[in-house]
């Protein structure tokens, strides 16, 4: 078979996105000083009918999404607030821009969500918030978050960047905590280039968002608290308006292509190969597998072996937050299921730009790069 080249994420552009992206250029109006222009308007009413809260409120970017939610949840200087260590860096970094303390909690080894065991036990006195973050498409389990959140009168931020749709007991990402945090970004479920979205169903905290993305101005230069330049544009919006009206057979794709895998790959005894929960509903945003017992460099001979024929297989993440430099001053010791993790874990591309011949490649791909673990 041919070598091709299959990237791990691809954003899928069409003639709705031209058009839609023409019409605010023939109208002049590209972004609006309130963050609240008419496609950014009609963005974030879309997006909230589509996961069911009352507020969606559209950011410039997952990680101004994720720091206008610390702000609105009132965490500042003197507050900790609890993340998972095997996620993207911005959710610890938001948490330090706030002037807060991350701390770190180990994630379940099965999901590699975050754990809510390790999450109880990292809750002191000063917790202010936990950040659960619903890793490679999967959702946390919210019952038992949420709980902690309740009993101890928390703020639950929703880290739903990599999850859009997917699914908590019937009820979507990001409609479930106090706050739900998106990304946009190119290689999310939809894309607006760059992009993010807060949700919530609180009206005053919905309120202090559109506040705090302008730069804190209630009245116009006259700011009542601190705030940011975290407005989305217009451009921006009318490719996501486009991109949300095809992200139910987005989401479809992303399934069928998932369960594709699984079906040709379920026979190695020696890889852990994704679960979805009885509670759960996946959105699968990349095909995250798992040598089991292996050696980051075993794992990373096999990503190499997979990119040298065109599957642009990725580790995320291959360093925990609590062992990367600036992040260690605030481990509180080892997250022992998140070092295995990432030594061991890669995700394989299910987008839907994936044509099923493409499909049958990722998986024949994988195969010959596993060969040599067969029988360990």
């Amino acid at each position: 078979m041919p070598k091709r080249r299959i990237p791990i994420n691809a954003p899928l552009l069409g003639e709705e996105e031209r058009t839609l992206v023409l019409r605010v250029l023939k109208s002049g109006q590209l972004t609006s000083r309130n963050g609240a222009g008419p496609m950014v308007t009609d963005f974030e009413r879309q997006f909230a009918d589509f996961i069911g809260v009352k507020h969606a409120i559209a950011t410039n970017s997952g990680t101004a999404a994720l720091h206008a939610a610390l702000l609105a949840g009132g965490v500042g200087p003197g507050d900790e607030v609890v993340v998972p260590s095997l996620t993207f860096v911005s959710a610890a970094e938001v948490v330090v821009l706030a002037g807060a303390r991350p701390v770190f909690a180990d994630i379940d080894p099965e999901t590699y969500c975050l754990s809510p065991e390790s999450t109880a036990d990292a809750l002191t006195e000063r917790t202010k918030a936990i950040i659960p973050t619903h890793l490679f498409g999967l959702p946390c389990d919210m019952d038992a978050i949420c709980s902690l959140a309740r009993e101890r009168n928390l703020v639950a931020i929703e880290d739903s960047a990599q999850a859009i749709g997917a699914e908590w007991k019937g009820k979507k990402t990001g409609s479930i905590g106090d706050f739900g945090c998106f990304s946009f970004y190119a290689t999310k479920h939809i894309t607006t280039g760059e992009g993010g979205l807060v949700s919530t169903n609180d009206d005053s905290r919905a309120e202090a968002l559109r506040v705090i993305r302008i730069h804190g101005e209630s009245e116009l230069y006259s700011s009542s608290r601190l705030g940011h330049n975290y407005r989305m544009s217009e451009l921006a919006a009318a490719i996501g308006l486009a991109q949300l009206r095809r992200l139910p057979e987005f989401l479809e794709a992303r399934r069928r292509n998932a369960e594709f895998l699984t079906d040709k790959l379920k026979d190695l005894n020696f890889l852990q190969l994704p679960v979805e929960p009885n509670s759960a509903k996946h959105s699968w945003y990349v095909y995250t597998v798992r040598l089991k017992g292996a050696s980051a460099a075993r794992r990373d001979e096999v990503v190499r072996k997979l990119r040298t024929m065109g599957i642009k297989a990725t580790v995320y993440y291959p360093v925990p937050i609590h062992r990367m430099p600036y992040y260690a001053r605030f481990a509180r010791g080892k997250l022992v299921h998140a070092e295995e993790a990432c030594s061991q874990i890669f995700s394989l591309p299910v987008h839907p730009a994936l044509t099923p011949s493409d499909m049958e490649y990722v998986a024949q791909c994988a195969r010959t790069a596993l060969e040599s673990f067969k029988g360990n």
